[in-house]
């Protein structure tokens, strides 16, 4: 009972440290954010490392974190300006991914990200909180900020979160549901 409670309490720790320096980066202003290079993913997370976690990514820039359930691995995709991903353990198979959006997936992830309505779907603007025990839980970090959705019953995603969300569980190996 008590080896249940600490990943949970991981878990809930990190989303706890990681909204406190987004939010802690946004009262700094939108340049800083802007001007911060993203934390890049490490070379060899299949080697049973843990994947860093990023805390901070530039304009144009996305990186989706998802765990299924309180004790699964973290799944991490990053997406550059340019459209180049590096996928660990997306699919929950261990293995890493590269590639590169098709030329109308980047000009249009670019338009996603530079949407006003993002900035307005955060999860300090919702004030949002995880409902669902074991379900696949998604986080977007963008230059805009944090914005978690799960895939559970009743649960509406935010609109461009959505639809940024849809668009790379269909250009890489990252999934929309557990």
């Amino acid at each position: 009972m008590l080896y249940r409670a600490h990943p949970r309490l991981l878990a809930t720790l990190l989303a706890v440290v990681l909204v406190g320096a987004l939010a802690g980066c946004s009262l700094l202003g939108r340049d800083a954010a802007a001007d911060t290079p993203a934390v890049p993913p490490p070379a060899g997370a299949a080697g049973g490392t843990a994947p860093e976690v990023p805390t901070t990514v530039a304009v144009g820039q996305v990186s989706l974190l998802q765990r299924l359930g309180a004790d699964a691995p973290l799944r991490t995709l990053s997406v550059e300006r340019d459209g180049s991903w590096q996928c660990l353990d997306c699919a929950g198979d261990g293995v890493t991914s590269r590639g590169t959006l098709a030329p109308e997936q980047t000009e249009r992830l670019q338009v996603l990200l530079a949407d006003p309505r993002l900035a307005e779907e955060t999860d300090q603007v919702r004030r949002y909180r995880t409902t669902c025990i074991d379900a696949l839980t998604s986080s977007l970090f963008t230059s805009s900020g944090l914005v978690t959705s799960q895939d559970c019953p009743g649960e509406e995603r935010p609109p461009v979160a959505g639809e940024i969300l849809l668009l790379l569980t269909q250009a890489t190996p990252a999934e929309v549901k557990g």
